[in-house]
């Protein structure tokens, strides 16, 4: 499965994004999926999970502001971003769980 993310973009601080990840190919429905960051200077990581079935999880920084979600019958993975802080700003990449080969990302810059 081939995945695309967009939907990242400059937002001030406290403001929101949505971002979408296509699945090209087939099996997407049956994978476990997530979104994952990577900051300057920071290793990549994990922000939120979700399984086929549509049980998720998101790392602590992220609880209460970020959710992710997926439509199954058009092939797609969201998430949710609100109340973003400057601490936030990375390439976000959509990949399977555990990650298979990475995709261009999409960048999101929060500025205070």
């Amino acid at each position: 499965v081939q995945l695309q993310a967009c939907g990242g973009g400059l937002v001030q601080s406290g403001g929101s994004l949505t971002l979408s990840c296509a699945a090209l190919g087939s099996g997407f429905g049956g994978q476990n999926m997530g979104w994952y960051r990577g900051a300057p200077g920071k290793q990549r990581q994990m922000v939120a999970v979700i399984s086929a079935a549509g049980a998720t999880n998101h790392i602590d920084d992220v609880k209460g502001r970020f959710r992710i979600s997926r439509d199954n019958a058009k092939n797609l993975l969201y998430l949710q971003m609100n109340d973003l802080k400057p601490e936030d700003t990375a390439v976000y990449y959509c990949n399977s769980l555990p990650p298979r080969e990475w995709g261009q990302g999409t960048l999101v810059t929060v500025f205070s």
